[in-house]
């Protein structure tokens, strides 16, 4: 990858509005595929997200925007990808053709449901992509931090560590500060185990949970993450470092946290549907934890925080109850 490597991205939520912000800092084009062309229409005439991250605004003369994915990817080398996991086989399913000529970075934190597969999986599986022309965008880094430029830090993952500094340099700026690791699983595992956790910490919460728990809960769950890393992909990673524990802290704690904001309703009392409906938007947790539960039957891993997430979402179990339970197998 060079200076004349076409950027794209697909997507129009939060994150992906954060990250056109970000690299458009850097470039001077970029690719842009929004679902709707009437968001296309709108930000062309008002230079911003009408749903999303409304005060970030664009020069739309750097951006070529498009409604249909495939025009998107084909004019693009270095594609972005920020459609949540739930919906992306879907979005995808014009595209028959292998993938395998383009360098895809996904900065999406979940599980394509049916195939249980990370987006690098994915990619990898179904469009052919080889692993090393698959990259990670990992936090900690919310998306309404960016948008107030608050400093904020990153990480790029990929199998060599040229490529991962080549897209760090088009992120990098006055506010973000950008890592890059060669761990795709560990960063792209430990993000959606995160978003799980961070269900469970909001449910705890509306339940009235104190800090104290909070603080051994999120202890506990940091185990958890590493004791699935290592029994599924045993690797050399700084577990203690900002992609895996950083991300899990601010996932857990965070205002901004989606999946803590679902958790906090859950644990209130709301179901999945009314939840989703009052914030407008998924929680991709709340689909990874079967996922997880699926692939984790194979390796057998102990993860009481994950399991009792999914016994309150999927089982339909008391959060009062299951929560109860989880208290005596925390240390």
């Amino acid at each position: 990858m060079d200076s004349s490597t076409r950027i794209g991205i697909l997507g129009g939520g939060s994150w992906a509005t954060a990250l056109a912000k970000l690299f458009l800092n850097n470039v001077s084009q970029l690719n842009w595929f929004l679902r709707h062309q009437d968001d296309i229409d709108f930000m062309q005439e008002h230079g911003h997200n009408p749903k999303y991250l409304t005060s970030v605004r664009f020069d739309t003369a750097k951006i070529n925007f498009s409604s249909n994915i495939k025009e998107t990817i084909e004019q693009s080398d270095l594609i972005i990808v920020a459609i949540p996991a739930p919906f992306l086989e879907a979005s995808l399913d014009c595209i028959k053709d292998s993938l395998a000529d383009k360098f895809i970075v996904s900065a999406v934190k979940g599980i394509v449901p049916r195939h249980n597969l990370t987006l690098a999986e994915f990619f990898n599986q179904v469009y052919h992509v080889p692993f090393s022309h698959i990259g990670i965008i990992s936090g900690p880094c919310h998306a309404e931090e960016v948008a107030l430029e608050r400093l904020s830090y990153l990480t790029v993952s990929t199998k060599n560590l040229n490529d991962a500094e080549f897209i760090a340099l088009q992120l990098r700026c006055r506010y973000v500060r950008v890592n890059t690791s060669a761990d795709i699983y560990g960063t792209e595992y430990a993000a959606v185990l995160k978003n799980i956790v961070a269900i469970a910490a909001g449910i705890c919460h509306g339940l009235g949970y104190g800090d104290n728990f909070q603080a051994v809960l999120i202890s506990n769950a940091h185990q958890e993450i590493k004791r699935f890393l290592d029994k599924t992909y045993k690797d050399k990673r700084k577990i203690n470092s900002s992609p895996y524990l950083g991300d899990l802290l601010v996932t857990a704690y965070s205002q901004f946290s989606r999946n803590r904001t679902f958790g906090t309703m859950i644990g209130k009392g709301y179901s999945i549907k009314s939840a989703e409906l009052e914030m407008n938007m998924i929680a991709e947790g709340s689909y990874a934890v079967h996922c997880i539960n699926e692939i984790n039957a194979k390796h057998r891993v102990r993860m009481p925080i994950v399991d009792a997430v999914y016994h309150i979402l999927h089982d339909k179990i008391s959060p009062v109850l299951e929560i109860k339970l989880l208290e005596e197998k925390l240390k």
